[in-house]
């Protein structure tokens, strides 16, 4: 079986897969200062709950936007599944596809490997919402070729800088509102209009934006925490698909073990 590992700026994702079905899926909150040993303690009990014996993974692939996390996963891997990580975008475990921009390298793994991921499951050009700490808006053209994209802060993130940089105002949940008027009646519905509805109307806008900029028809894919909230109030996602990140490192895997 298949270890992959997405670590991203606020959660590390674990995935198995049995070839390309996804067996168990779990989350922890990303702290690079996290040992090997405490991922281990952590990590061999929910193989244990799934009663799978961690000699059953033969394989491990890894992604990081945090570099100062791979180390102990390295160690992880090494120490307790006897297994040499691939590292996304290096060695065997290159992405292969054509970065069509100014500095190919600055691209983040997590957007590399959605391009992938992204290419291979929906035909044609493909813009790519990933709803993380950031939210980034990707250009995979029909090809496979990434063109760019955008990098805009996550709605909580624009929550955490409402509410930090205002005396007064409360913190709020993330959630849909319950009516669809955007005149809201107290402050609490007023800051949920301003950060919900007005996402929602950035997104909207800045597709429109970039699908006339790509000249040709392009389907929207969103993935991420949020993909499905947000799907709920807008008509412009045309495949909310979750699990796109970690679908895309058994691609990438899979692909390393045929070279």
């Amino acid at each position: 079986m298949l270890l992959a590992i997405d670590v991203g700026n606020t959660n590390v994702v674990f995935a198995l897969f049995d070839g390309r079905e996804m067996r168990a899926r779990w989350r922890i909150a990303t702290d690079p200062r996290r040992t090997g040993d405490e991922y281990a303690v952590w990590l061999m009990q929910l193989l244990a709950i799934r009663k799978v014996d961690p000699k059953e993974v033969e394989r491990v692939i890894i992604a990081t936007v945090v570099p100062r996390a791979l180390h102990n996963l390295e160690i992880l891997c090494r120490h307790y599944f006897d297994v040499e990580p691939l590292i996304a975008g290096q060695g065997s475990a290159e992405y292969g596809i054509e970065i069509d921009v100014d500095q190919p390298r600055s691209l983040g793994a997590d957007r590399a490997i959605n391009a992938i991921a992204a290419h291979e499951k929906y035909p044609g050009d493909l813009i790519v919402i990933d709803f993380g700490t950031a939210t980034t808006f990707d250009v995979v053209d029909f090809n496979g070729t990434y063109k760019g994209g955008i990098i805009a802060p996550g709605i909580n993130l624009s929550l955490d800088a409402l509410v930090g940089n205002t005396a007064k105002l409360p913190r709020i949940a993330i959630r849909a509102p319950e009516s669809r008027s955007v005149i809201g009646r107290n402050t609490e519905d007023q800051m949920l209009i301003g950060v919900f509805w007005g996402y929602v109307a950035t997104m909207e806008g800045l597709i429109a934006r970039m699908r006339a900029e790509i000249g040709r028809p392009a389907k929207v894919i969103a993935t991420g925490g949020l993909a499905v909230l947000f799907d709920e109030a807008t008509d412009i996602f045309d495949a909310v698909d979750a699990d796109l990140t970690l679908e895309g490192l058994a691609i990438l895997a899979e692909r390393a073990a045929l070279k």
